[in-house]
């Protein structure tokens, strides 16, 4: 029986503004798959990211160049050689997952023969703002297991230093999302200490990360824009201690797989990340989720609305979507 391929963009409104050192953005655009086989549906979203080349538009475009082949029957493992890894293929893989669940009337978990999606303890995020700013939002938060906080190169010590006093008790990570330079990170690197630091993540720009191989960090450094697929893990070694696995990244859940396995297997601990999106971008990434010493999937906390049935969070604890979502039966 022949597939039908759908794709379109949607946009979901933000709550707040969402800032980085690369910007700000007021709302979530994804791309939205939909792969029909006679009654059953699956679905896949992708978040296309400027930082790497992608538009909304080209995702559109490269998705619908690839449908027919999978109106034709091509599966998860064709998809390598149709796309590259990124957003397009991404929202694909995630859709195909969820109709072959679907279709033999099971999930997405026991398909792969691991544990199902429970609740974890997935990072608050602050987002950069003037250090006052930042100390207020993380006083809101301030019993949470776990905060990631947005710094830039201007001022991180004030910015990390108002975080951790309005918020002493959660594990951190700081993200500088390559804002920072060599002279930064020694400049810093007692205060990492003091602050008690769980995780630095990706401070230098991925061009400018081999300076990590002679810098002696107190704290472990997480590699995020340096890594895509798991054949970049090699060119890790001596810089990073862990690799944030993006599913917008590594092209969908299939090879988010394949990076987790050889992740570990190299040495690597595994963080589990996200962009601003809906709950059916982060309900795949979930299934790596017990596997991640670090879980940062926050994204759809930061729409105004999301899509039914999506995740929700108590007290800094990521609950998966409603059965049935995705990735099951129901």
């Amino acid at each position: 029986m022949l597939r039908h391929l759908d794709v379109a963009h949607d946009r979901f409104g933000l709550s707040a503004p969402f800032r980085i050192a690369r910007g700000v953005k007021t709302a979530a655009d994804v791309v939205t798959v939909t792969v029909r086989q006679g009654a059953t549906i699956g679905r896949g979203e992708a978040v296309p990211y400027a930082r790497y080349g992608e538009t909304i538009e080209d995702t559109l475009a490269a998705i619908r160049a690839i449908a027919p082949r999978i109106g034709e029957g091509a599966s998860r493992r064709d998809l390598a050689g149709l796309l590259p890894a990124g957003a397009a293929r991404n929202a694909v893989d995630c859709a195909l997952w969820d109709l072959e669940a679907r279709q033999a009337g099971t999930s997405v978990a026991r398909l792969l023969d691991i544990a199902g999606p429970v609740a974890l303890p997935s990072a608050i995020t602050i987002g950069l703002d003037t250090p006052d700013a930042m100390g207020r939002a993380a006083a809101k938060v301030a019993k949470v297991p776990l905060i990631k906080v947005k710094v830039d190169g201007a001022d991180p010590a004030a910015q990390i230093a108002a975080v951790r006093a309005a918020a002493p008790g959660p594990r951190l990570i700081v993200d500088p999302n390559e804002s920072w330079t060599i002279g930064s990170l020694h400049a810093l690197r007692e205060r990492l200490v003091e602050w008690r630091v769980d995780l630095l993540e990706q401070p230098l720009p991925a061009g400018a990360d081999g300076d990590l191989a002679t810098f002696d960090s107190p704290v472990p450094i997480a590699a995020d824009e340096s890594l895509h697929t798991a054949a970049g893990l090699d060119a890790l070694a001596g810089r990073y201690d862990v690799v944030n696995i993006k599913l917008d990244k590594t092209g969908g859940l299939t090879e988010a797989l394949v990076l987790a396995t050889r992740a570990r297997e190299k040495g690597f601990g595994l963080m589990v990340g996200c962009m601003v999106c809906s709950s059916l971008g982060i309900a795949p990434a979930m299934l790596l989720g017990t596997q991640a010493a670090f879980v940062d999937l926050d994204g759809p906390l930061w729409l105004s609305e999301d899509r039914p049935g999506g995740v929700t969070d108590h007290d800094g604890m990521l609950s998966p979507p409603a059965p049935g979502f995705w990735g099951s039966a129901g």
